[in-house]
């Protein structure tokens, strides 16, 4: 679903510490499937990783 290099916004995030909000941009490093973990290069330079089975989402740019 979700492919090393691939551009994604962010849509929602269960995270309350972190300083990402909806729209953000960044570029996917890893996806891990079985653990539906998304590791994404954000352009505000954060690292943080999507948890997609614990109520983070994003969407895919095109």
């Amino acid at each position: 679903m979700y492919h090393r290099g691939q551009r994604i916004a962010l849509i929602a995030t269960a995270d309350p510490h972190t300083e990402l909000r909806p729209g953000d941009k960044g570029t996917v490093r890893r996806y891990d499937t079985r653990l539906q973990q998304l590791a994404v290069d954000w352009d505000n330079g954060s690292r943080l990783s999507m948890l997609l089975d614990d109520g983070d989402e994003v969407s895919v740019l095109t």
